[in-house]
């Protein structure tokens, strides 16, 4: 069995991803059924590429598994002692669920 691993950005965020993974990614508004993305990086086994910016003739597809997504809530607090200052505020990130299918 072959080891293919990627790094892929979505987002302005980088993943390492490998064949099946199933990986939470920034929320893709108009998003499509087969997904592609092109590798900044590409390990298979013991052979690396790595891009300048993507690899020429890489491509990884992925299918999304789930849609608007929240994540873990973020709670901000600001505080100031003896002024009467305390605010709290919360905020929960939406994501994009992908299935890697193919490292090519």
């Amino acid at each position: 069995m072959s080891n293919k691993k990627a790094v892929i950005t979505s987002g302005g965020k980088q993943y390492l991803v490998a064949e099946g993974d199933v990986v939470d990614i920034e929320l893709l508004h108009d998003a499509k059924a087969p997904l592609s993305f092109e590798p900044l990086l590409t390990i298979h086994d013991e052979a690396i590429k790595v891009g300048s910016p993507s690899v020429d003739g890489g491509k990884v597809s992925a299918e999304i598994v789930e849609e608007m997504i929240k994540g873990d809530k973020v709670v901000a607090i600001r505080y100031k002692p003896k002024k009467r200052v305390h605010k709290t505020r919360g905020h929960r990130q939406q994501h994009t669920r992908i299935k890697i299918i193919k490292i090519a």
